[in-house]
């Protein structure tokens, strides 16, 4: 039986649906668990009389073979798809709509504690005492309403995009699982319990993004992310035993009430936070982390929607606005965050300049996107990170779904004809705009939305997280501190600068983007336009939903200018992040002059605008040539066509030598060297010389033995007469 703290009688939400809010995480967990059972039965009923199994054998094998490029056209879906199709979806529409009426709930009740739902006892040993418990407060109800409205649209999108997949009951039985344990992070009521989530998104990424496995460099793209974030998973770990070591507790209510006993700037909460921080650069791809997520394309296209936009790499986020009352306690770790933010922002942002892959190029915009919300939770302004995460969630799903839609379109036009041209490549598209209008005005919203333009989402969320940064600039906990010997006032300038230069480049390689994937000639070939054509409507759908929540998303935190409607997250979330961010100002809130904060928002839309027309200016679509017949890049664009080459970087200084390390030290030397060779093959080979020798002695002529036992005799009584 589900118990229920003595603390929760009490409670405004007591005896409401928010009682129920472990339904909210079952319900994609059942949908786990069908769907998972569904995955053991094969695709098809084959046996010794069936004609057609050998070459239906040889379609799937082919079809996996071509997975890392999304390809659609196998020729039998499976037979339990369409109680697939109903239920993967079905678990969690039913999932939000419990969401969405606890958060009806919630905002009759008023209530500015949270409300904790105790499972059952979990780990109960010496001082440490933890449930498997649940919390609902603002901040877990924003995330679990993310997580469970984006991810429906998301897996109703993959029912037409997957359809003819044979793993397609796998495919929703790991999307479920998925889907289960991000819910877990972000309602758990302890680190412990977040952790456990924490852990599980990470396992069912490399499970989705190695979910074509049978391509090597997609089952090596599921080791990286895994790898890379048991990194930063090490950071968690370690931050969670420094809170327990120093307050004995790690209950989020408890921790926060008590992150004072730690001091402020002292060295352990410092050490907490950075550790913290490490473990968001593993799950969120912050420099130097951040090369597994580019790598994540290569599973399908929605589960990079859903990693990219409204779950897995958001998690870094919220872990820092859910540790708010420690981090405003570290100056010190706050412009750590806010920094590597800043410079990431910028990096992924320059690499995104000269991607062609069209899934690449959103992979680096996501990274970019991740510093601003770092920027925003780094300096204080957590609603304004949080705002940033939701309004991202709506327009880089949208965009992702949108390429998603494109390269399904490509895929079907290539498979017509036989065409092995790679289907993600921008230089391989062009003119798509004829071919699919809906695409095409959609994903010009979601462009329009990222690159900053008003009054779309993305302008308000992003104009919020830069205007909180130079409101710190002066009067703050961060300005008064210093970084490295920098002053924090210098460094919280060199902040906002390096945003307003990621701005611009996010401006212009969006437009990139869009110019050369729908606008110019088309150039996949005179025989595949015939077959370009919009998606189904089942995962156009989504995209039209998504389109007005990008469009309207800026509405739910409007400018403090505004008035009344203004600022309705930063105010919900205030009984949760109001009082870390405003120990951080002094105990007032960071408002700016309206005539400063009016020019920060025309010098914003500014370089927005800059950055789309210097694009339209200088990218010329009719002069593009397709993919086999472009030309090599060099220089500086060469440099960036290849990432910097970081990953190669990190091959030659950290994974060969670890490798050579393993191989010569710890394989030969010790393994097969000093283990083998000297105390299992040695102790064996001493043994048999014992043998041998007491072989020898043991010859059986009774004449020899006569003769050792008097050399015997004569040698004691020889050591006798000496001694």
């Amino acid at each position: 039986m589900l118990l229920q703290e003595a603390a929760g009688a009490a409670h405004p939400l007591s005896g409401t649906l928010a009682e129920w809010i472990w339904l909210v995480p079952a319900l994609p967990f059942l949908g786990f668990v069908v769907n998972g059972l569904l995955s053991l039965v094969p695709a098809t009923h084959l046996g010794p009389a069936d004609p057609s199994a050998a070459g239906h054998e040889h379609g799937q094998a082919g079809h996996e073979d071509r997975g890392a490029h999304d390809d659609h056209h196998h020729v039998t879906r499976h037979r339990n798809a369409g109680i697939v199709s109903l239920v993967g979806p079905a678990v969690l529409g039913l999932a939000f709509a419990l969401t969405a009426a606890i958060f009806i709930g919630m905002l009759g009740a008023h209530a500015e504690a949270p409300f904790v739902r105790t499972l059952f006892p979990w780990i109960v040993t010496g001082d440490l005492t933890l449930n498997a418990a649940l919390q609902v407060d603002q901040l877990s109800i924003v995330m679990t309403m993310v997580v469970t409205g984006v991810g429906f649209l998301i897996h109703v999108f993959s029912v037409g995009y997957m359809q003819d997949d044979p793993g397609y009951p796998r495919y929703f039985a790991y999307l479920n699982l998925f889907v289960f344990f991000m819910l877990v992070l972000v309602l758990g009521a302890s680190y412990p319990v977040m952790f456990v989530g924490w852990e599980g998104v990470g396992l069912c990424s490399y499970l989705l993004i190695g979910f074509w496995f049978t391509d090597k460099a997609n089952a090596d793209a599921g080791k990286k992310a895994f790898v890379m974030n048991r990194i930063g998973d090490f950071g968690f770990l370690v931050a969670m035993f420094l809170l327990f070591a120093n307050l004995g507790t790690l209950d989020f209510a408890a921790v926060s009430g008590r992150a004072a006993e730690l001091g402020e700037g002292g060295a352990v909460i410092t050490a907490i936070g950075l550790f913290f921080f490490l473990g968001c650069a593993g799950k969120s791809a912050q420099i130097p982390l951040y090369t597994w997520l580019p790598d994540a394309m290569a599973g399908p296209t929605p589960v990079s929607a859903l990693i990219h936009a409204a779950t897995m790499v958001t998690a870094g986020v919220y872990l820092v606005a859910r540790s708010a009352a420690i981090f405003s306690l570290t100056p010190v770790a706050s412009l750590t965050v806010a920094l590597v933010g800043a410079i990431t922002a910028l990096f992924a942002a320059t690499i995104g300049l000269k991607q062609w892959d069209i899934k690449k190029v959103l992979a680096y915009s996501t990274v970019s996107q991740l510093g601003y919300m770092f920027i925003g939770v780094g300096v204080g302004a957590y609603s304004a990170g949080v705002f940033h995460l939701v309004t991202h969630a709506f327009f880089k799903a949208l965009l992702f779904l949108g390429s998603g839609s494109v390269i399904f379109a490509m895929h079907r036009a290539f498979h017509h004809t036989g065409s092995h041209a790679d289907a993600q490549d921008m230089r391989n598209m062009g003119g798509l705009r004829r071919f699919m209008p809906w695409t095409f005005g959609l994903m010009w919203i979601a462009t329009l939305a990222i690159a900053g333009i008003p009054p779309l989402s993305g302008f308000f969320s992003k104009d919020e997280i830069l205007a909180s940064v130079f409101a710190r600039t002066s009067h703050s906990t961060l300005a008064e501190a210093s970084w490295a010997g920098i002053p924090g006032s210098a460094l919280l300038m060199l902040i906002y600068v390096l945003g307003l230069a990621a701005a611009l480049l996010t401006a212009v390689y969006m437009t990139r983007m869009m110019l050369y994937t729908f606008h110019g000639p088309n150039r996949s070939g005179d025989a595949e336009r015939s077959h370009l054509a919009e998606a189904p409507w089942i995962m156009t759908i989504p995209l039209a939903v998504l389109g007005v929540l990008s469009a309207t998303g800026g509405l739910i935190n409007l400018p403090a200018f505004l008035g009344a409607p203004a600022q309705k997250l930063h105010h919900w979330l205030e009984p949760v992040t109001g009082a870390a961010s405003m120990h951080i100002t002094h105990g007032e809130e960071a408002h700016l002059a309206l005539g400063t904060e009016m020019a920060l928002i025309a010098l914003a839309v500014a370089i927005a605008v800059a950055g789309m027309a210097y694009a339209y200016a200088r990218l010329k679509p009719a002069a593009l040539v397709p993919k086999d017949q472009s030309p090599a890049a060099h220089g500086i664009e060469r440099v960036l066509e290849h990432k910097y080459y970081v990953d190669e970087i990190y091959d030659r200084t950290i994974v060969r030598p670890v490798v050579a390390l393993s191989r010569r030290v710890l394989w030969r030397g010790m393994d097969t060297g000093l283990i083998d060779g000297l105390f299992v093959n040695g102790s064996a080979y001493f043994m048999r010389s014992l043998g041998w020798m007491g072989a020898r002695l043991q010859s059986g002529q009774v004449g020899t033995y006569a003769w050792v036992l008097v050399i015997g005799v004569l040698a004691v009584l020889g050591a006798f007469s000496l001694s």
